[in-house]
């Protein structure tokens, strides 16, 4: 079981390097001056191989929680790890927001600022502040 937890744990943190980079890549994205085609067609670039990198990471990430959780009934029945499937549900949509927001970059469809995508940026740090304290704390 502490090999599966173990790998759990990685997978979690390379998927949340994913999510708390990509948006930041969008920060830069939406501040790119018109014209400046080869500074907007990197960062592009490196949002396309980040977010393929992200998907593997996301879903090593499900299978080991799963594994965990169906497998040896971590925090089966108990309040917390409801919650904490909830923020898991909220991140997944986030992954897959992020997904789009990146093909609207690549359609020239972005009609945001970058300051809402700093704002858009915080949320993955908040979902791990939550998620942590309610794996640590247990309150409840």
């Amino acid at each position: 079981m502490l090999w599966v937890k173990t790998l759990h744990i990685m997978f979690v943190t390379s998927w949340f390097a994913g999510l708390f980079y990509l948006p930041r890549i969008f920060v830069n994205l939406a501040m790119v001056p018109d014209g400046s085609t080869a500074e907007r067609d990197r960062l592009l670039l490196m949002g396309r191989k980040l977010y393929r990198f992200m998907a593997p990471l996301m879903v090593l990430t499900l299978v080991f929680g799963l594994w965990l959780w169906m497998g040896y009934g971590i925090g089966s029945g108990s309040g917390w790890m409801h919650a904490k499937l909830a923020i898991v549900i909220v991140l997944l949509g986030y992954h897959h927001a992020c997904g789009r927001l990146l093909r609207r970059f690549e359609a020239h469809g972005n009609t945001r600022s970058h300051r809402w995508y700093r704002w858009f940026n915080e949320i993955p740090t908040i979902a791990l502040l939550l998620t942590l304290i309610l794996v640590v704390v247990k309150p409840f």
